[in-house]
Formats: structure tokens, sequence, C-alpha cells
């Protein structure tokens, strides 16, 4: 590693550090604006909401004190790397979190890459066929993605491929009772992967579909493109080498930049397609006023985003040698 990147990565995690506090402390704050707590939930839920009872809950959980003590109990927690205890779940904050992040990044890692590639293909192809009938439909099709919401795409997607053709399973990530091992386990896996992937990223698909084609035709009208055709280097050769590696910059882009739009996401598709990963974690810790688990959620959320952002900037210097991270 050169000292430029040694000192490019120190310094972006030192802004880590930064904006992950502040997203922490934002966070606490604002989650305890909200009305009701995790004491409140499980008396409603055990019929009986006597103000005694009420009372025990809320010191056994730590409620009763004032919010500067809860979160000065917080930031203590945070600095020994502790998130704390989810008494709904009956388990520590990083446990439930570490049984679910794997799920939520393998959704994301596929339909991110599934939107990406398709979305750059379809962009290319329409590109290359400015003007014409190809162009206008594949315009046509990006349109329609991306003014359609992803939890309507997703039922209609369960409709289709689970109820009337019964190609696809309805939810979840596995089919437990069956106990699959092995590459049957991977299989099944990705049968239940591929409509919730699908959903999730129709949306991105049209935004990198648009966004490429603009790139392409933009950069095909450069000098250096036009010097290359001049001396007579093949036309794959250019879109290749020329056209396509210089496109791909404004996607890139894009991409650091939806990383948290994709999480967001998630919570609606873990939700439909009832996936365990922390979108649906944090629906059910929402509704249930678990705080502990959802900052905890929201913390882990947030560290992911700035991570994909320090890898992305990494990117662009192996796309454009020209770009440097000083």
């Amino acid at each position: 590693m050169t000292t430029a990147k040694a000192s490019f990565l120190i310094r972006r995690l030192f802004q880590l550090l930064l904006v992950v506090s502040g997203i922490a402390v934002i966070n606490f704050f604002l989650l305890h604006l909200a009305p009701g707590d995790a004491a409140q939930v499980l008396a409603g839920e055990a019929g009986s909401a006597t103000p005694e009872y009420l009372a025990a809950l809320r010191k056994q959980f730590g409620l009763d004190q004032s919010l500067p003590v809860q979160f000065a109990v917080y930031v203590r927690n945070l600095l020994s790397l502790n998130l704390g205890f989810s008494f709904r779940q009956g388990m520590p904050v990083a446990e439930l979190i570490v049984q679910r992040l794997p799920a939520t990044l393998l959704l994301m890692g596929t339909s991110i890459g599934f939107a990406l590639l398709a979305g750059s293909a379809l962009g290319i192809a329409a590109a290359r066929n400015a003007g014409r009938a190809a162009d206008t439909l594949i315009s046509a099709v990006a349109l329609v993605f991306y003014a359609t919401p992803v939890f309507w795409t997703g039922i209609m997607l369960v409709v289709v491929f689970s109820v009337w053709l019964d190609w696809l399973p309805v939810g979840g990530m596995a089919s437990i009772e069956r106990g699959y091992t092995g590459f049957a386990y991977l299989k099944d896996v990705g049968l239940h992967l591929i409509l919730p992937a699908a959903t999730l990223g129709s949306f991105f698909l049209a935004v990198y579909a648009r966004l490429m084609r603009a790139a392409m035709i933009e950069v095909q009208g450069q000098d250096f493109v036009r010097t290359a055709i001049a001396k007579g280097v093949r036309p794959g050769r250019i879109a290749r080498r020329h056209v396509l590696r210089n496109a791909l910059l404004p996607i890139v882009t894009m991409l650091g930049v939806q990383v948290g739009s994709v999480l967001g996401g998630a919570i609606l598709v873990e939700t439909v397609f009832s996936w365990p990963g922390l979108g649906r974690l944090a629906f059910e810790a929402l509704f249930q006023r678990d705080l502990n688990l959802l900052l905890g959620i929201l913390l882990c959320s947030s560290i992911v985003v700035v991570v994909a952002n320090i890898l992305i900037d990494l990117l662009y210097t192996v796309l454009d040698p020209r770009i440097e991270l000083g």
C-alpha cells in the first residue's frame, strides 16, 4: 500500500468515527422523542398495565432514569463496544445484528449487482441506438420501473411467479423444513433470493440505465474518442477501453449515494418477503419500541454506508488513474 493510500484511509477512518458518532447521538435523541416505550408494549401484551407493573418494567429496563443519564449510559456502552440488550428479544443487540446482517448484505449485494449489470447493459444498448425504437423502448421500461412503488412490485412478483406459476417460493430465506445441506441448501437460498433481489433492484436498474445512456452519449462526443476513431482503432476496443470505462464514473458515484437508499428499501422488501434481515428486524423493533435494538441497527447501517463510500473512493482510482486519493 502506498503512502497516499495509507494517509487517505487513516483520514477517512477518522471521518468515519466522527460521522458515526454524530449519527449515533442524533438517532438517540430522535428515537426518545417518539411516544411510548418497551415497557408499555410488554405491559399491553401481558394484559396488566397497572402503574405498579409499568414502573417495575421501566426500572428493569432503565427507563425510569432521566434522559441525560440514559444518554450517558448509552455513550459508555458504545465506548466499550457494547450495543446493549434487547429486552424484547431477550438477547444482546450485537448478537442479533450478527445473526441478521449476512442476510441483509446478501440481499443488498445481489440487488445492487443485478441493477448495476442489467441497468448498465440497457443503458449501453440505448446509447448505441440513440433516437431509434430500441432507445425509446428501453427508456419507457426504465420509466415504468422508476415510477412503480417497490412494495407493489414485490407483491405482483409474488402473485405471478409464486401463486400463479408456482415457480419460486413465496417468502423466507430457505426451506427449513426440508433440511437441505451443502449445494442443495445454496440452491434453495438462491431460489428464495430471486424475487426480493429483483424487487429491490428494479428501481435502481432504471436509474442506472438512464444514467449510463447519458454518460455513454456524452463520452462518445469527447475529443479522445474522436482521435481514437481517426487512428483506426476498432469500434469494440473504443467502446470498452475509452467510452465504457469513463462512462462508469458517474455510475460509481450514484452507487455510493444509493447504498443508504438500498438499506431503506430493504425494510419494505424484507417485510414483504419475510426475509430475515436487518430491515425486517428494524421494522419489528420500531413497533415494539425496542430502542436499544433500533439504535444498534441504525448504527450498524450508518457504518455500512460510510464504509461503502470509502470503497467507492478507492474504486475511482482503479477506473481513472488520473484521480488521486490525496
